[in-house]
């Protein structure tokens, strides 16, 4: 027994020692970029309590360490994030770029350009309007602490109070940021404040026992199980105190805040009228198209792009019978027209999922022709959850589990079925099932040998630029054959994405009116003016974000018929898709070199 104990206690040293030294190699001097990368994204996840409890896989565990504390908002926390990028970015250029390639080159440069991206925009310390109706703690806390924050037991709820508490302190620190805005010449449009006051307002409306930060707390504690009733009152009395004390007094302080400043603001809507202001769009297009496309370029685009796509729907709509009027008003009366509509009843739900089903089944027939890598995991449709179908849009893409034990999703909005004509639907479903962001999201989850941060990249001109290349595709695939209705819902799509590569110039470069840019997109999209508002003043307080999603659709267009023209009969559309998806996403411009590498391989060969 001596003998094997001793053999046993060698055993777990030799083990000690070899995991110290795997974890020193990773830690402080990792081998190899991929290891950097991964140890770098650790170190900014571990600064984030909300972004843990999102990527949701220690929390109500051992490791839990984070799920009662929420994240500083302060200057001095934003100087120490802005210190550690500058940090990694000088780490990364140790590793390379000489001496790498194939998947680690690229790796070295996608994450130069995401550092340095975040790098320049960091340089204009007034430049973004923290507290709006769409975002910013106000918004965005509220529905971590209720939607993301899970309560499944005591411990967890008293995390969940001691975060509501820790809200308060949140709500102070943003407060003294947006007085320091204030105090350098970053007042919001006079519009953004009233819709940001009426949201704050409806958030207190109810009274601390009604305020969704008890209602809903409420509702998950009764499904903890083994938990007495006077133990619930209990905690739910702690947190009706956590909000009354901490959480009201905050939005107090703000709506009283942006109630003085209404008087300075001004009905302006562009970012040209803050400070550096050219210079802040200039790079906020940059970081959200990931080009080096300007203003003028972007909008001149979108210019050209509205009178393609409008001269293409009048031929299919007056093919169809539809003469009068103008494109815009024979839209609106299609969406209008019952006869293209489900019922708004469970038998009708249920028939319109129906639909989606057939659509994909249908669609995935026809992949192979098309693609060299298919999803291994499935993707089911349903239906957006009803308790939160009243602010969800009308479908969206879940992707898989890294793991594979969930299949990926796609949620359709089923409030009212008016809302999605049966002729608006395929180009919905090829945008976010197949082949759009199903096959997107499933195949930069399969790439090989590189870091995390690979697989969940934040570049929306990649991903929304393949949804609307998908909806193209869909045309040469043949499934609009007998379907000229659906072809016509997939050009409404790309009007309203093109519409809004000149609105958000139009109103940030060329200092268009918010009611001019309302004027433009109710003309070329036929959308109510309800819908278009909305869209348009999500475009003031989110300057550039419109544009990634046309922006990327083109360039992937163009680099398609650049290998196209280069390679002539050697040109295999299934292999240029494979290379597209198959290394995740990056920045277009990273993209573009790619497909010219491959273009150069393929001519070699």
């Amino acid at each position: 027994m001596r003998i094997i104990g001793r053999i046993f206690f060698g055993l777990i040293v030799i083990f000690v020692i070899a995991a110290f030294a795997a974890f020193t190699v990773f830690w402080w001097r990792p081998v190899g970029i991929n290891n950097l990368i991964n140890k770098q994204t650790i170190q900014l996840a571990l600064k984030g309590p909300e972004l843990i409890t999102q990527l949701g896989v220690i929390d109500n565990t051992l490791l839990d360490f984070h799920s009662g504390k929420l994240s500083s908002y302060t200057k001095e926390e934003e100087d120490r994030q802005l210190a550690q990028l500058l940090k990694f970015r000088q780490q990364l250029d140790s590793y390379g770029p000489e001496g790498l390639k194939g998947q680690e080159r690229l790796t070295w440069e996608i994450m130069a350009w995401f550092y340095d991206d975040i790098i320049r925009q960091s340089a204009f310390e007034y430049g973004t309007i923290r507290v709006n109706q769409l975002s910013g703690p106000t918004v965005d806390m509220p529905q971590f602490l209720t939607d993301i924050h899970q309560v499944v037991s005591e411990k967890s709820a008293r995390r969940y109070i001691s975060r509501v508490r820790e809200f308060g302190r949140v709500l102070d620190e943003t407060l003294a940021r947006v007085k320091d805005d204030r105090a350098n010449g970053v007042i919001p449009p006079d519009f953004v404040i009233e819709k940001s006051v009426a949201v704050m307002e409806a958030f207190l409306e109810g009274g601390v026992a009604g305020n969704p930060l008890v209602t809903t707390f409420e509702d998950r504690l009764a499904k903890v199980e083994k938990m007495s009733d006077e133990k619930r009152a209990a905690l739910i009395a702690d947190a009706q105190r956590a909000v009354a004390e901490n959480v009201v007094p905050g939005y107090e302080a703000m709506i009283a805040f942006m109630q003085d400043i209404r008087a300075e603001a001004t009905h302006d809507a562009g970012i040209w009228r803050l400070p550096q202001g050219d210079k802040l769009y200039a790079a906020a297009l940059k970081s959200n198209t990931t080009t080096d496309l300007t203003a003028d370029e972007i909008f001149d685009i979108g210019i050209a792009e509205v009178a393609r796509i409008e001269g293409e729907m009048d031929a299919i709509l007056q093919s169809q019978g539809f003469v009068e009027g103008t494109v815009a008003e024979r839209i609106d009366a299609l969406v209008k027209d019952p006869a293209h509509h489900f019922p708004n009843t469970d038998e009708g739900r249920e028939e319109m999922i129906a639909y989606l089903v057939k659509l994909n089944d249908e669609v995935m027939l026809r992949v192979p022709e098309y693609f060299i890598t298919i999803p291994p995991q499935p993707v089911e449709i349903v239906r957006v959850p009803e308790y939160s179908q009243d602010s969800a849009p009308g479908g969206y893409y879940q992707p898989p589990a890294l793991d594979g034990s969930r299949p990926g999703r796609f949620y359709i909005n089923l409030k009212d079925t008016a809302d999605n004509p049966r002729w608006a639907l395929p180009t919905l479903l090829y945008h976010e099932a197949a082949p759009g962001h199903h096959f997107q999201l499933s195949a930069g989850q399969l790439v090989k040998g590189v870091p995390f941060f690979r697989k969940i990249y934040p570049f929306t001109s990649y991903a929304e630029g393949w949804g609307l290349y998908a909806e193209r595709l869909a045309v040469e695939m043949g499934m609009y054959v007998e379907d000229p209705l659906g072809d016509l819902g997939r050009l409404q799509a790309e009007m309203f994405r093109s519409v809004r590569l000149v609105v958000d110039t139009g109103m940030h470069h060329k200092r268009w009116s918010r009611e001019e840019a309302i004027a433009y997109m109710r003309e070329k999209t036929g959308m109510t003016e309800a819908e278009v508002t909305r869209e348009i003043e999500r475009y003031v307080v989110w300057p550039g974000q419109a544009t990634a999603y046309k922006t990327g659709q083109l360039a992937l267009l163009r680099m398609r018929a650049e290998a196209e023209r280069e390679l002539g009969d050697k040109f295999d559309l299934r292999a240029f898709h494979e290379l597209i998806l198959l290394n995740g996403g990056m920045p277009l411009g990273i993209l573009e070199g790619n497909v010219r590498a491959w273009i150069r391989e393929q001519q070699a060969a």
